[in-house]
């Protein structure tokens, strides 16, 4: 069973930098393509980033791209979300979530994810 925990959220301003932290347990880390989503109230769950297995280039969300960087170390089973110069759009409740296998054209669809963290609240003011 893999189990997924955020951390990192918090309330920021505009322009201000939050790095997010995911630890992963259980399941094969190296072999698994690890995504970020969010969901803003009242919208659905949105795609935010994801990363293959190591060596492999990540992939962002056009919102977030040139701001916000997704990374993974194998060593310690966490992936992190770096996320710079922030907005108040992008406050919402972040998630990270495994995927065990995944094709490119299915990447920043929920459905493609079997396993999901808690998730961390951002919240970012103007």
């Amino acid at each position: 069973q893999v189990h997924l925990v955020e951390s990192g959220g918090g309330l920021v301003q505009t322009g201000d930098s939050l790095r997010l932290a995911c630890s992963v347990s259980g399941g094969t880390f190296n072999r698994a393509t690890l995504a970020w989503f969010r969901q803003a109230p009242g919208k659905e769950r949105e795609f935010v980033a994801a990363i293959f297995r190591s060596g492999y280039r990540p992939y962002y969300a056009d919102s977030v791209k040139g701001r916000f960087t997704i990374s993974r170390d194998s060593s310690k089973n966490m992936v992190y979300l770096d996320m710079n110069n922030l907005i108040p759009e992008d406050t919402a409740v972040y998630y990270c979530a495994v995927a065990t296998t995944v094709i490119l054209s299915a990447l920043r669809s929920q459905a493609s994810y079997a396993y999901w963290g808690q998730g961390t609240q951002v919240t970012v003011s103007s």
